[in-house]
């Protein structure tokens, strides 16, 4: 009789294994990216682990908005239902407001869609790199982008045309939006913030400080998504480095960035977004990825873009 229990217990066990074994085998992840100089549209690579990247090599999407027709910073989430949304910057200046678009299965898109956002704002001069986050407490989507309004704020060390801030809309299901609001005003130029959502009220902004000479990464904190942020730490990327995105792997989130005054991407792994390490030697980018965003995805997604 014991050693009956002890083969079915036996048994208990190697199947949790293999059942933890194989949900860890399910998962995969996407990189939304785009390369230079932004004319030809959304691009995307894959990763098993988060580490090792494979470019797709093909283009999803490509731009039908905007004055320049551009497609950069393409950021995406997928929503609770399963639908994939997308967000990116349509022109380098004289645009007030962002693309987008939604998709099943990244491969089907939905009709491309100028969302106005800063319409009331006659001077602004940019809407940049547009990032979007899904609030699963309030069940709306939030989306960040950066903009200057010239002598809005204090100047500081950028000109007018360049002094960035953080500005925000919601939207549940992007027909209608919120009307526009200050996100974040930390007393620089900033650009490039992405949300993290470490657990229930701990919430982490990875930001870019834009400022001369610095224009460096640092973060933020918050117990809502939405704000205030508050407490903006020390840089931990070296200077001229930008466009962070954030993915969450086992106990650690690996925080990737363009490190682009050495013509390289780089990663840096925290647990507490205190305390940062360089892990660019392990990670594989390939040739001329820019700016974008990671979802973690079922693997038969991959497997399906793959093909």
């Amino acid at each position: 009789m014991r050693t009956g229990l002890k083969q079915f217990f036996h048994f208990l066990f190697l199947f949790g294994l293999m059942a933890g074994f194989s949900a860890c085998s399910k998962k995969a992840y996407v990189f939304t990216s785009f390369h230079e100089p932004a004319n030809e549209g959304l691009r995307m690579l894959y990763s098993y682990d988060g580490y090792k990247w494979t470019d797709l090599n093909r283009i999803f999407l490509k731009p039908e908005i905007g004055k320049q027709k551009i497609m950069r910073d393409p950021s995406m989430v997928q929503g609770p239902d399963g639908v994939f949304h997308l967000v990116w910057t349509c022109g380098w200046k004289g645009e007030r407001g962002f693309g987008y678009a939604s998709s099943k299965d990244l491969i089907h898109w939905s009709g491309q869609q100028f969302v106005p956002v800063l319409q009331n704002e006659p001077a602004t001069v940019n809407v940049w790199a547009p990032e979007i986050f899904y609030d699963d407490i309030k069940k709306e989507y939030i989306i960040i982008w950066a903009s200057t309004i010239p002598h809005r704020f204090a100047r500081g060390v950028e000109d007018e045309d360049n002094n960035h801030r953080m500005y925000s809309v919601t939207t549940r299901d992007f027909k209608v939006f919120s009307e526009a609001r200050l996100f974040l005003d930390p007393g620089f130029s900033i650009i490039d913030a992405v949300i993290v959502k470490k657990s229930a009220k701990d919430y982490v902004l990875v930001l870019k400080d834009n400022t001369r000479p610095n224009r460096n990464l640092k973060v933020a904190f918050s117990e809502d998504p939405i704000g205030p942020y508050a407490d903006v730490s020390e840089p931990f990327s070296g200077k001229l480095t930008e466009g962070p995105t954030v993915v969450k792997l086992g106990n650690n989130w690996l925080i990737y960035y363009d490190a682009y005054g050495e013509k390289r991407y780089a990663a840096v792994k925290t647990s507490d977004f205190k305390s940062f390490k360089d892990v660019s030697a392990e990670t594989v980018i390939p040739e001329g990825h820019k700016h974008g965003t990671i979802v973690e995805v079922k693997r038969k997604i991959i497997e399906r873009l793959r093909k």
